[in-house]
């Protein structure tokens, strides 16, 4: 039995049409899938259950990639998303066991709000900071080489994370007080992301097989942005002004993923820093079949199958809204379907693989 097979309706990518379907070129023939990622733990699951990689060598540099490919495929994605390797950035972290079904080996971590590395002027100079000269884009190599001719690389990961660096290099306790007593410090850490971020963003765009630019960037919460708008506006917004500009003026859209309320700079978003699609949604802050009819009309909405949903709901519940999203997101292209934020490990895999089988069968 081949891998397309387990599913009701088999698919071809097509980056181009994926593309075009991002940038409202139109109503796609197919439903294009989209995920910032998905877990470890689900990939994992996922390719066990369906022999994926069971013949791939675990010892070849290379592997991971082409588990990526084989994954990507499986699941009727047009895409891999691939940035420079790595970017070693040192953080303040607390860990606490995974209560997850498909549990995470050594717990789940995150970052201490309360202090991060950075809170003095002599912490800033003592941070060991990347070396730009030394990053490596060896991955991005393989995949102009070996990635299949019908798929294109997403340029994104480890880069445009302006605001989540600023709450997670100070901590963001130490962040809100900073506004008010270290903005020059603040200023500092923000222009120094800048420098960085546009080192990453020049390497990914000398890669023609990279079509499209995503920043990921995390700026608020349930009922509004983590900082203030004018805060966002002064220490955020122009460096993903700067990575949109990169991105077009290489021909390539840019798209945002970003959680949390974002109201109050939606207009910003879409007139000045110019993103091209909006990436997370939650059924509580804003729900994707509403606002369609709205900035739908202006940018691409990505996602937005709200993931308590996808926890809390069984399948047939699951095929339901994914059918009443396309037969409203679906017209005139500027949707692809995916979770509301990304693939946790602690979705029920059932449900994960309802949602995109659902998305393959969707004909409108």
């Amino acid at each position: 039995m081949t891998h397309t097979e387990e599913w009701s309706v088999p698919v071809t990518p097509d980056w181009e049409e994926f593309r075009a379907c991002i940038l409202r070129e139109g109503t796609p023939e197919r439903v294009h899938h989209i995920e910032l990622f998905l877990d470890w733990e689900v990939r994992v699951a996922i390719a066990k259950r369906f022999h994926l990689w069971d013949d791939l060598d675990p010892d070849v540099w290379e592997t991971p990639l082409r588990r990526e490919v084989r994954m990507q495929r499986f699941l009727g994605f047009d895409y891999v998303r691939q940035g420079i390797d790595a970017i070693e950035m040192p953080l303040n972290r607390t860990v606490t066991e995974d209560t997850a079904e498909i549990k995470r080996e050594g717990g789940r971590n995150y970052i201490d709000e309360t202090k991060g590395p950075i809170t003095t002027w002599e912490e800033f100079e003592a941070y060991p900071w990347p070396d730009l000269e030394a990053l490596t884009t060896r991955a991005l190599a393989w995949y102009q080489e070996n990635l299949p001719d019908d798929m294109c690389v997403i340029g994104g990961g480890g880069s445009g994370h302006f605001a989540e660096m600023l709450t997670w290099l100070m901590g963001y306790e130490a962040l809100c007080y900073a506004l008010f007593d270290q903005r020059d410090l603040v200023k500092a850490i923000a222009d120094r992301m800048m420098e960085i971020y546009t080192s990453t963003m020049t390497q990914i765009l000398q890669y023609d097989r990279v079509k499209i630019c995503w920043g990921s960037d995390d700026m608020g919460f349930k009922t509004g942005p983590m900082i203030g708008p004018d805060d966002l506006r002064e220490f955020v917004l122009p460096g993903h002004k700067r990575m949109a500009a990169m991105s077009h003026a290489a021909g390539r859209p840019y798209i945002l993923h970003s959680c949390g309320n974002l109201f109050s700079i939606y207009e910003d978003l879409i007139e000045d820093v110019e993103i091209d699609g909006k990436h997370s949604f939650e059924d509580t802050i804003e729900d994707v079949r509403e606002l369609k009819p709205n900035i739908g009309s202006r940018i691409a909405l990505l996602g937005g199958i709200d993931l308590d949903f996808m926890c809390r709901h069984d399948e047939a519940a699951i095929r339901q809204r994914v059918r009443e999203t396309l037969d409203i997101c679906q017209i005139g292209g500027g949707y692809c379907l995916g979770t509301g934020n990304s693939v946790a490990n602690y979705i029920p895999l059932e449900n994960y693989l309802a949602m995109v089988d659902e998305g393959r069968r969707y004909r409108g």
